[in-house]
């Protein structure tokens, strides 16, 4: 479990805090930045409320649990080099997606392995949703939305 973390914290805990809280739709992928501030804090608090948790703003024990129930967690982060089966559907899905964030852009060959031009996609891919556009697939990006709908990335790449 990870720790207990409250408004003022920052690191890593507090990442993942608002990560798992941004699966759930109560942040955006781009409040996801280490830093419990106010919009973190209203975020746990929503949260805490619509979970029968008291709503005090701590991501205690009992927060921790609730918010991670049901994930896999954490999502692996994906940069160059990466190989294997969730590359794959990283590559299906920024394939299938590429039209609404990167027209134009050249079908993206699916093999598992993260090279230049999956880099290049996951750049776009970030770029559209306001992420910062590194290339590498970390809980931001794993948290961005892509529709609609409020299916993130992680959700459909099965992560």
């Amino acid at each position: 479990m990870p720790e207990t973390v409250r408004r003022g914290a920052s690191g890593p805990a507090v990442r993942e805090a608002q990560y798992l809280l941004a699966r759930r739709q109560y942040l955006q992928a781009a409040a996801i930045d280490g830093s419990f501030g106010p919009a973190t804090d209203a975020a746990v608090r929503r949260f805490q409320h619509d979970h029968g948790l008291d709503a005090d703003g701590i991501v205690g024990p009992r927060t921790w649990e609730a918010l991670l129930a049901g994930f896999a967690f954490p999502p692996p982060t994906l940069d160059d080099g990466a190989t294997g089966p969730v590359v794959r559907r990283l590559q299906e899905v920024l394939g299938d997606g590429r039209s609404e964030f990167a027209p134009g852009a050249p079908p993206l060959t699916v093999d598992g392995v993260y090279g230049p031009r999956t880099r290049s996609l996951v750049m776009a891919f970030q770029r559209w949703a306001g992420v910062p556009a590194d290339g590498v697939v970390g809980l931001r990006t794993w948290a961005v939305s892509l529709h609609a709908a409020g299916q993130q990335l992680a959700s459909a790449v099965g992560v």
